[in-house]
Order: structure tokens, then C-alpha cells, then sequence
């Protein structure tokens, strides 16, 4: 059985996590979303409210899909999944640097795990989840980006970190 990693933050899962989810989905026999921490990164949801959050959207997608929180070395979390292949999406050039970057450590944890990019949907490469976050802070509207449920979760999100600042 062919078992693959997407991992991410998925804060907020976008429309362009949906179009690699789908393609990667039909790709393998089974797919396990890893959602994660970045220490970088300050996360507009839990760790749980994430995992809610995509396992609600992926829901509809056929295939077995698997979503599951990671606290680890991806390829640590790849190995305990059983996975050979780890998803990831490309948007854009600045993307690619990166993930390449990336893909070369890994290999060097881990050489029988490949990474296998997927070009997002031309009118989704623009949709990154802090660009998400950020426009919805400044009043926004998201619903281009984002699925209905999840727009109304990021705008209560919203009001709720703003009835704390005020």
C-alpha cells in the first residue's frame, strides 16, 4: 500500500491545501495529512482546531485520508506513518527555493522517502494561509480563499481576538 505525508499548519486550511489534498489523494493509497506546529509561525487555531478543521474538510474527498498532529521530525512522522512519499505543493518560484532546500535535508534523514511536488492550481497559487489570516485581521473579505466554514470560523476567530484587544 502506497502511504504518503502532506504535512503543513493548515492555519487555516485554504482552497489551494484542498487542490493538492485532491490530487494527491488519487496519487496514493492512502494519504495522512500531518498537521503541525511551526515554531515560526503564531498560529490563528490549536493544534485540535486544526485537526478539526481539516478533517471536516476533507470529509467529501474520496480516498482514504488519514489526519493526524505531529510534534516531530517530518521524516520521524513519515517512518511512523509508514509513508514512502511526502506531498508537498508548490505556488511559486520562492516556494520551490525552499522546498528544494527542504526535500535535500530530508533525503539526507531518510533516502527512501521521496518528495514529490504539485504545481497548485494556476488560480490558487496566490492563496498562502498568513496571507489568509491577514486579510481577514484587517476586516477582508476571505471567501475566495477559503472554503464557507472555514471563513466563518477565521471571522469568529476574529471578533474574538478583537473583544480581547478592545
Amino acid at each position: 500500500m502506497k502511504t504518503a505525508v502532506y504535512p503543513g499548519t493548515f492555519d487555516p486550511i485554504t482552497l489551494g491545501h484542498m487542490d493538492i489534498i485532491r490530487r494527491a489523494a488519487h496519487l496514493v493509497d492512502r494519504l495522512v495529512i500531518g498537521v503541525t506546529t511551526n515554531p515560526s509561525k503564531s498560529p490563528m487555531f490549536t493544534v485540535d482546531e486544526r485537526l478539526a478543521m481539516v478533517e471536516r474538510e476533507t470529509a467529501g474527498i474520496s480516498g482514504k485520508i488519514s489526519v493526524v498532529a505531529f510534534d516531530s521530525l517530518l521524516m520521524d512522522f513519515a517512518m511512523r506513518e509508514g509513508a514512502s512519499m511526502i506531498v508537498r505543493g508548490l505556488r511559486a518560484v520562492a516556494d520551490f527555493e525552499y522546498e528544494f532546500q527542504m526535500a535535500g535535508m530530508n533525503q539526507q534523514l531518510n533516502d527512501e522517502i521521496e518528495t514529490v511536488f504539485l504545481m497548485a492550481t494556476v488560480s490558487l497559487q496566490p492563496i498562502a494561509s498568513k496571507l489568509v489570516k491577514e486579510i481577514a485581521l484587517y476586516g477582508g473579505e476571505i471567501a475566495r480563499f477559503v472554503t464557507p466554514a472555514v471563513a466563518e470560523q477565521v471571522r469568529a476567530r476574529v471578533a474574538e481576538i478583537g473583544r480581547k484587544g478592545a
